[in-house]
């Protein structure tokens, strides 16, 4: 039985140069352990057809559904700051794309369905901690309010891979707006083939920002609502203490989501410094990095678009950095109104970044936990008497001169007053995807017991809700021995 999906599929419509043609490679005994139900309706598909034994098979890369038409995208990239001109998908395979319910385009790509033409002597293939890892994060994500891709479903391979020993595979079946990256241009731009550039613009616009359609100059107009999103998105991230940890260009999306969860963590203690790859042993990438390297890899976006620009190109060059120019304000506006919402401000005022800082310079000398920090001051803003922000710092006289500024800002915000615990609870959420849990639930299902996975996974559909301050989730985590390190699982 084949699955049918009604895929409608732009992107492999575009020439050659843009894909390869390529079937995912079939597995041995694939199972499915986890069916993402409420995404499955938001993308207009029937849950109970994705369910069964056949959907498994599709889902593995064993079975086609019907309508897919698989390729493996081209790009390049600069990792870590060195360019490699071809990378290309691979041990992904974009199986096309479907129209949801709510009008707008999605991808769906299996992710570890085998090697591709870009798999570098790769096996192409994932295992079933970093698909669990993603499955869960990209979720949490998606419920914390954040652009991402997310993950439909995980599959079971009934096969083993080797890495540094062998691992159970699997196979994640992402869902994103498009994986369409600042790599991608950079492909054809390394290869100055202008035409196939020129192509990839006009796509981007017509996809992901159609109210640039009608403008002559379509690239600025790209560069412009690109930096304007990198913008929103990487401030999100500071709100909430995320690391992507490996903001390379070819992780970086054209359409403003956060994809490609590798070596990815939630900080607990607040560390602007905080690094969890094993591979960024020079902090590139550290939390405090991020704003820097996303106007870094916009910058090389920018390179790209230059021939598209102007004709002249100190023309070109002066549109660029005009559109880039926008970043600062832009991550500002959005760092600052973010981090007001977290303190239950309603107005602006002048003092208001000072205060912002002061409050992450105490919480980084007293090793104060980051979410709990921001979400117990909830009920700090309330005088309530049980708040339980001081013991978060291992010195508590740390939070207390900082209190009575913020109470001093609160008197001065009373139009702010009328449900700010309510407004707090929605900014600051009570549980993440805190690393001691994310890791004992892949230890778990290493050993094919899903339902840590489960249970957490359940939980971090709502974040912000009170009763998740009652989980076991909530908790206070244990003070690390040692540096907690994440690795990007190819």
């Amino acid at each position: 039985m084949t699955i049918s999906i009604p895929f409608d599929n732009t992107y492999a419509r575009l020439p050659e140069a843009f894909h390869r043609r390529t079937p995912p490679t079939p597995v041995g005994a694939p199972k499915l352990i986890a069916l993402n139900r409420s995404l499955a309706a938001e993308l207009g598909l029937d849950p109970e057809a994705l369910s069964g034994a056949e959907a498994a098979q599709a889902f593995a890369g064993n079975a086609g559904f019907a309508g897919s038409e698989p390729i493996a995208t081209a790009y390049a990239g600069h990792q870590f700051g060195q360019f490699v001109p071809q990378l290309g998908d691979g041990r992904a395979i974009l199986l096309g794309e479907v129209v949801d319910a709510g009008g707008v385009r999605r991808d769906i790509q299996l992710k570890g369905a085998g090697p591709t033409p870009f798999s570098r002597r790769g096996d192409g293939r994932a295992a079933l901690g970093p698909v669990l890892r993603e499955y869960l994060i990209s979720e949490a994500m998606a419920a914390l309010g954040v652009p991402t891709t997310r993950a439909l479903a995980a599959t079971t391979t009934g096969e083993q891979i080797y890495r540094e020993t062998a691992l159970p595979g699997a196979v994640l079946t992402r869902v994103a707006s498009s994986h369409i990256r600042v790599g991608t241009f950079q492909y054809f731009a390394a290869r100055r083939d202008m035409p196939a550039l020129k192509a990839l613009v006009d796509h981007v616009v017509d996809r992901h920002y159609p109210e640039a359609a009608g403008r002559l100059d379509r690239a600025l107009a790209l560069l412009e609502r690109v930096v304007s999103r990198q913008a929103a998105l990487v401030a999100q991230w500071m709100h909430l203490g995320f690391v992507h940890g490996v903001m390379n260009t070819d992780n970086c999306s054209i359409a403003g989501e956060t994809i490609d969860y590798g070596p990815c963590a939630f900080i607990d203690v607040y560390d602007p410094k905080a690094v969890f790859s094993s591979i960024d042993r020079h902090g590139r990438y550290a939390l405090g990095n991020q704003p820097a390297i996303t106007h870094w890899n916009l910058t090389r976006l920018a390179e790209c678009l230059l021939p598209l620009l102007a004709e002249d190109e100190n023309v070109a060059i002066s549109q660029a950095s005009e559109a880039l120019d926008q970043f600062a304000p832009q991550f500002e506006a959005a760092y600052i109104g973010g981090y007001r919402l977290k303190l239950g401000l309603v107005t602006g005022r002048d003092e208001d970044f000072t205060l912002i800082q002061g409050l992450l310079d105490q919480m980084e000398a007293g090793k104060a936990d980051y979410t709990l920090t921001f979400r117990r001051l909830g009920a700090f803003a309330e005088h309530a008497p049980d708040a339980g922000v001081r013991e978060l710092f291992e010195d508590p006289s740390l939070f207390d001169g900082w209190g009575e500024r913020y109470l001093g800002r609160l008197a001065r915000d009373p139009e702010g007053e009328q449900g700010r615990r309510r407004r707090m609870d929605r900014a600051n959420p009570a549980i993440i995807p805190r690393n001691h849990y994310v890791e004992a639930m892949i230890a778990a299902a290493v050993e094919s017991d899903f339902a840590p996975f489960e249970a957490f996974a359940a939980a971090l559909s709502s974040p912000y809700d009170r009763e998740a301050e009652a989980t076991i989730y909530a908790a206070p985590p244990p003070r690390a021995t040692e540096p907690y390190r994440t690795f990007c699982g190819t």
